[in-house]
């Protein structure tokens, strides 16, 4: 009888769970030391199994990875502890492997995905906006064929405890804005890179500023050809974007887990005009759900897409749209906000919170990652086919751009 597609699918599925029952008998969880057990389940290919043999996979389809983390889940595992490492298990590890070397691949992505290294993004700056390719931060190579780059970059989640950076700095800047860009690996324990805090709306400052000053950069810590930068980061954004607004989320989680907790527990707060409200953005929010696992199996057949915009702007919205709801629903009540000190978190913590914090932290939601306007842009062009933005830069090199 021929195998179906189907059928291949629930044979690897048992066969993972083989995998993983011989790897919990060889490292008891309960027994073996965190880091060791995800080193070695890294080394199993049971990291990501969609990776590569020796790069923490088995070559398998994407959406075996929920059987791994299941059966690791039952039997209390330790994980990697995801949130701490975003965007490096989101968007560098993608990005390393789709355009890195092998040498790149095998040195960076193992103590990347066990977390004993920890990544932040270098790409917005000051004077950019949400222009990432009008960016004005220099790389000039040297005699010895290394990268001297100098600049600043700003909203750098994570910088004050990553170790690694992936960056986008120009390399030529005779060329048109998007031409003139070149992806790199950044160390941040480097001499000449300086974090500083930015202290938020929220008081506290997860996000920082980054000075680079003449940072060096060997050329084997370039991501890519050199002045390709630009296709290079759209893998980053994409992966970046999915990462954000594509979670597969259980029913009523997050924000609206929240909301819809006050408005059970407290009958006391309820107006018919919130009733209305809330019933609408629970239908918004399950849809938005169940777009986000439909996403998820569309990942299975390729690299991500411009879908990923379009569910990154609808998080946000539904973010702040329930966030000021709870807002309305508390009152006064929800303005209590119990530390407006200057901390430094590692992890955005939402749900964990008062309502106050969540209220203003969903500010950033439709800046960070994209801001909504140039989402939309991306979904008007590239998913509705709709005429492009008149661009009058488009073939006039960077130096002569007004700034």
């Amino acid at each position: 009888m021929a195998t179906t597609p189907n059928d291949t699918t629930g044979t690897d599925a048992d066969e993972l769970r083989r995998r993983v029952a011989a790897f919990l008998t060889e490292h008891d969880p309960a027994t073996t030391e965190r880091l060791e057990f995800l080193r070695a389940r890294f080394d199993a290919g049971l990291a990501w199994v969609h990776f590569p043999v020796g790069l923490g996979g088995l070559g398998l389809a994407r959406e075996l990875q929920s059987v791994v983390e299941a059966e690791f889940a039952a039997a209390n595992a330790p994980d990697n502890d995801p949130r701490r490492n975003g965007i490096g298990l989101g968007m560098a590890a993608p990005t390393i492997l789709a355009v890195g070397t092998e040498d790149q691949k095998r040195r960076f992505l193992r103590p990347l995905w066990t977390g004993e290294e920890i990544w932040c993004q270098l790409f917005s700056e000051p004077g950019a906006g949400s222009d990432l390719a009008a960016l004005a931060t220099r790389a000039v190579q040297d005699e010895k064929g290394d990268w001297i780059v100098t600049g600043q970059k700003v909203w750098t989640s994570s910088a004050h405890n990553a170790r690694w950076a992936i960056l986008l700095a120009r390399t030529d800047p005779d060329v048109p804005k998007h031409r003139g860009l070149t992806y790199f690996v950044c160390d941040m324990t480097d001499p000449g890179v300086e974090v500083r805090p930015l202290r938020q709306i929220t008081g506290e400052a997860e996000f920082n500023e980054v000075f680079l000053t003449e940072v060096r950069i060997p050329d084997a810590h370039r991501l890519g050809p050199v002045g390709d930068g630009w296709r290079v980061a759209q893998t980053t954004l994409m992966n970046e974007r999915v990462a954000i607004g594509g979670n597969a989320a259980p029913r009523e989680s997050g924000m609206l887990g929240k909301v819809a907790h006050t408005w059970r527990q407290r009958p006391e707060l309820r107006t018919a005009e919130l009733h209305e409200r809330l019933l609408r953005l629970w239908v918004e929010q399950e849809a938005f759900r169940l777009a986000g696992i439909r996403l998820r199996q569309q990942l299975a057949a390729g690299e991500p897409g411009p879908e990923g915009s379009g569910m990154k702007l609808a998080f946000a919205r539904l973010a702040q749209q329930l966030s000021g709801l709870e807002l309305e629903l508390l009152g006064e009540e929800g303005l209590r906000y119990d530390d407006w000190s200057l901390r430094r978190p590692e992890l955005v913590d939402f749900v964990g919170r008062e309502a106050g914090y969540r209220y203003l932290r969903a500010k950033g939601n439709s800046i960070e990652g994209g801001t909504s306007e140039v989402l939309r842009n991306i979904i008007a062009e590239r998913v509705l086919g709709l005429p492009a933005e008149p661009r009058t830069d488009k073939d006039v090199a960077w130096k002569d751009l007004p700034r």
